[in-house]
């Protein structure tokens, strides 16, 4: 299997740049995100609608705007996808879902909002699992492919949007992540993805899975352009009493690629793993260990505190809230449903209030351990995935929590910390690998800092699938 080639993509910052001074269109970069799509999507599913008129409508402006000299903003005239779960004013929204339809009636999303706001062009939706849970069903949609082997999954729920970008379709894309749904298809696609500090970035308009754990991030190449796109769209808005009133820093500021003073604590997780995990994953973190070292950072190995609970505690908060949410339509609607979702959310009925509420004290627990860990770090770095991506062919046989499992993600969506997810390598069939960085609530900064480092002594994130 290949790994990939070093063609070096253009970056959602390259482009933005391009735009603004004159080198390329915005028009020229939409029609060539159409022609690619027609050449690799019918493989991949990574695009559920596509909004061709609406895009190059858009994009006409831009140049317009451009050539006039008026400010088109810092996304100005850059294609990027957003996942089938945010309201958009031009397109149906249905979560990949029969059960909900949300048509176009002129509003945005917050965050998408904010992205048109900026200059960027909505280019189309991208595919979820149903309602961002629910495990892919071949027999209802086809099932998103991974642009580094057809016969492998993305991982989900963001999966549509990590395969558009690994396919060179867009630069940049938005993606929700409840316990993993950004890092884990950002590890197995070779992007780079974020998710926020919880409350950090609004939620209006986005089609809730868990409320208390939902966050919204962006998808990219780099942790520039995750930064870039951080701080068009973070920052309160009053229609999300969950979003926080801070100011919005620029991201982009601190992304200098000196680590020097800061401290990152190493989890290996392979007590947690066991003999799942891949035999390249420790040679992966090593190697990344070592580039962090270069770059001026400590390094001391650590043990995140009450891993298994805060995970478990992950999933109870998760199935719990989620089933409340669709108890009313899964009643009266119950085989409009994916057969794999209905499963996945009657799982909600096994727990109780109590257990409800005793996973919130666990959360909150954890909370107060890991700010004492913090003290002692920056960052934490682990593996973002046990494994690389798995084969379709094993996803209908699968327990419906193995995504959450699989992954070392749900963890930081227990307690609400920025985590982001960065490749770092490839296993022995040329699948990507990843490396995640987590940091203090509200340290989204710092870590895509740290990211940035690696990226600066590393082209894995800049590497493409041959043939795609």
């Amino acid at each position: 299997m290949s790994r990939g080639t070093d063609a070096s993509p253009r970056t959602l910052t390259e482009l933005a740049e391009g735009v603004q001074a004159g080198d390329i269109t915005s028009l020229n970069l939409v029609r060539e995100a159409f022609e690619r799509a027609d050449r690799v999507d019918a493989d991949l599913h990574a695009l559920k609608s596509r909004l061709t008129e609406h895009a190059e409508r858009a994009a006409a402006d831009v140049d317009e705007r451009q050539a006039a000299g008026l400010d088109i903003g810092p996304l100005g005239g850059v294609p990027v996808a957003v996942k089938d779960i945010f309201k958009l004013a031009d397109a149906h929204t249905t979560a990949g879902s029969e059960i909900l339809d949300w048509p176009p009636d002129g509003t945005d999303a917050v965050v998408v909002e904010r992205l048109r706001n900026a200059g960027a062009i909505m280019l189309a939706t991208t595919t979820t699992m149903e309602f961002a849970v629910g495990p892919p069903d071949e027999e209802r949609a086809p099932v998103p492919r991974n642009p580094w082997n057809l016969e492998r999954y993305t991982g989900g729920s963001s999966s549509g949007s990590a395969s558009a970008i690994a396919a060179g379709i867009v630069p940049a894309a938005l993606g929700t992540d409840t316990a993993g749904s950004i890092r884990a298809p950002a590890a197995y696609c070779a992007v780079t993805g974020l998710k926020p500090t919880y409350g950090l970035v609004p939620k209006s308009g986005c089609v809730p899975l868990a409320h208390s754990l939902d966050t919204v991030g962006p998808m990219a190449r780099s942790a520039r352009d995750c930064a870039l796109m951080l701080g068009v769209i973070a920052g309160h808005h009053p229609s999300d009493p969950t979003s926080v009133r801070r100011r919005v820093p620029d991201y982009a500021r601190h992304l200098d690629g000196d680590l020097s003073g800061l401290t990152v604590g190493v989890d290996r997780l392979f007590r947690v793993a066991g003999d799942q995990e891949d035999p390249a994953l420790p040679e992966v973190l090593r190697d990344g260990i070592e580039v962090m070292r270069g770059r001026g950072a400590r390094v001391v190995d650590i043990e995140l505190p009450y891993y298994d609970e805060l995970a478990t505690a992950l999933i109870v908060v998760l199935l719990c809230e989620a089933f409340a949410y669709h108890r009313p339509d899964l009643q009266r609607r119950w085989r409009d449903y994916g057969a794999t979702t209905r499963l996945v959310l009657a799982c909600g009925t096994r727990y109780t209030g109590a257990d409800y509420v005793q996973a919130q004290r666990v959360r909150r627990f954890g909370r107060k351990a890991l700010a004492r860990l913090f003290a002692e770090v920056d960052v934490v770095l682990t593996p973002t995935a046990v494994t690389g991506a798995v084969s379709l062919r094993y996803i209908a046989e699968m327990d419906p929590t193995h995504g959450i499992r699989s992954a070392y993600t749900p963890y930081w969506s227990a307690v609400g910390n920025p985590a982001a997810s960065m490749p770092a390598g490839f296993d022995g069939d040329g699948l990507p690998l990843g490396l995640q960085i987590a940091g203090r609530p509200f340290g989204d900064a710092v870590v895509l800092k740290v990211v940035d480092a690696f990226q600066r002594d590393t082209d894995w994130h800049l590497r493409v699938p041959e043939g795609r």
